[in-house]
């Protein structure tokens, strides 16, 4: 089994930055590709971004793009979303998750059990 653990969030006003990160742990695959996603309360859990193992497929959600910067280091089995531009709607818990294609992270078909996420609330 998968873990995998969140970190780095916190409270900033609109306009301000955070850098999430998400370790993963435990019996992954040989290779797999890594993705964030949110839940905002009284919504479901929605698609943020997603990187492939090599870094050569990334894939943003039309409401972080150009705002939102996903990387990983596959030596620390890590991936990261460098948020910036924060808006009040991005006010979430996050969490990661993986899966062997970035196909079926876009489609929130992941392996792994859900963490317990970190939540960023962005102040107006």
């Amino acid at each position: 089994q998968v873990q995998l653990v969140e970190s780095g969030g916190g409270l900033v006003q609109a306009g301000g930055s955070l850098r999430l990160s998400c370790a993963a742990s435990g019996r992954t695959p040989s290779s797999y590709a890594m993705g964030w996603f949110r839940q905002a309360p009284g919504k479901e859990r929605e698609f943020v971004a997603t990187i492939s193992w090599s870094g050569g497929t990334i894939l943003y959600a039309d409401s972080v793009k150009g705002r939102f910067t996903i990387s990983r280091d596959n030596a620390k089995n890590t991936v990261y979303l460098q948020m910036n531009s924060l808006k009040p709607e991005d006010t979430a818990v996050y969490y990661c998750n993986l899966d062997r294609q970035s196909c079926n992270i876009i489609r929130m078909r992941v392996l792994s059990p859900w963490g317990q996420g970190t939540q960023v609330t962005v102040s107006s």
